[in-house]
């Protein structure tokens, strides 16, 4: 309960009435767009092109594309662009996201650094919502809102709900305080904070602003900056990038043991339940099953919980063989909630398994 109903709902409180609003102000920092990219041919030409249709004034916005052992044209397509503000760094050896973000930095000449990735399109406007943010001396670094669109599949419109309710949690804790994450395809951040990233991370979008917290300032959410994606119609197409996602939690406490400890991590709490604890839900209702199951003889309400338990799953099989009903509102719900717990269970087999989870 603390997990999916307690957490959001005390963050919830907490924003309500003791709120810490951000002091926003209109300004143009010297910004440096970073792009790492593996194989991106067909999306960086649009994406480029995008970035440098902001809404932003040119002189003030320059982009650093890292290629990360890239076998197709990403480079090539960069550079025909032929904008002198666009800066293409080639690296052979595939290494991974965090080496290419901490060698694109490295040549960042911004005070400000955007922090985006290939497939996803930006609004206009979402550079200048972010910064507006960072015009608060105690705002290090801020997230933009991630929106999916064309969910066509009752488990593409089940994940766009879960989608709507953990940008709500993320609301709520940044008019709270700050959020302990942010989407990889929309940050910015003040370049003084950023510090190179251990080898092999795969969530920069959690370490690096966990890291900006524990260097005493806040991390925002903007819900004004937005990035659009596409939905995943189908739990296959969602599988992969969940697991790794997930997986990546295991790995950041791996590579960032203070994470754990309460007095370096000023978001303790709040990266325990946020992050942590979902980790360990998909085992707690397993054995919340198990327990009701074999104690459904001695009392009512463990037969009713097993019994409730077993026709949430009936309603998910149904679904699923029956688009028809596997559209309808509280199904999809129940069938986003089953699988991204059971991708949070291969998870923990994912990275036991795979230490290379870095290869994008």
């Amino acid at each position: 309960m603390h997990v999916f109903a307690g957490y959001p709902l005390w963050v919830a409180a907490l924003a309500r009435w003791r709120p810490r609003p951000v002091q926003r102000r209109a300004w143009t920092p010297r910004v440096t767009a970073v792009l790492a990219v593996h194989d991106g041919a067909a999306h960086v030409r649009a994406k480029l092109e995008g970035l440098l249709a902001l809404d932003y004034p040119a002189e003030r916005l320059d982009i650093v594309v890292a290629c990360d052992g890239c076998r197709d044209d990403t480079a090539a397509c960069a550079r025909a662009l032929g904008d002198a503000r666009i800066r293409v760094l080639e690296f052979a050896e595939r290494r991974g996201k965090a080496a290419c973000l901490n060698d694109a930095v490295a040549e960042a000449r911004g005070e400000v650094l955007l922090m985006t990735d290939v497939r996803q399109r930006l609004e206009p406007d979402a550079l200048r919502q972010l910064v507006a943010n960072l015009g608060d001396a105690q705002v290090g670094a801020v997230g933009g809102q991630l929106r999916l669109f064309d969910a066509h599949t009752g488990f593409a419109r089940g994940i766009d709900a879960y989608w709507r309710y953990e940008t709500l949690i993320r609301a709520g804790e940044s008019r709270s305080g700050s959020v302990i994450g942010v989407s990889g395809a929309l940050y910015a951040m003040r370049r003084a904070l950023f510090r190179p990233l251990p080898a092999g991370t795969v969530l920069d979008d959690v370490l690096v602003p966990m890291q900006v917290a524990a260097a005493g300032l806040r991390v925002v959410y903007e819900p004004a900056a937005v990035a659009w994606d596409g939905s995943s119609q189908q739990p296959r197409e969602e599988q992969r990038r969940k697991i790794r996602t997930l997986a990546g939690n295991y790995q950041l406490v791996q590579l960032a043991p203070w994470l754990l400890l309460p007095w370096r991590n000023p978001l303790w709490f709040r990266f325990v339940s946020h992050k942590l604890l979902r980790l360990l839900a998909p085992w707690l209702l397993l054995a919340l099953a198990l327990s009701a199951t074999l104690l459904a003889t001695r009392h009512a309400l463990f037969a009713a919980t097993a019994l409730g338990l077993l026709a949430a799953l009936a309603a998910v099989v149904a679904g699923r063989l029956l688009p028809t009903l596997g559209g309808r509102q509280p199904v999809r719900l129940l069938t986003a909630f089953c699988y991204l717990n059971l991708f949070a269970a291969q998870a923990l087999l994912a990275f036991a398994r795979n230490r290379r989870l870095h290869l994008w």
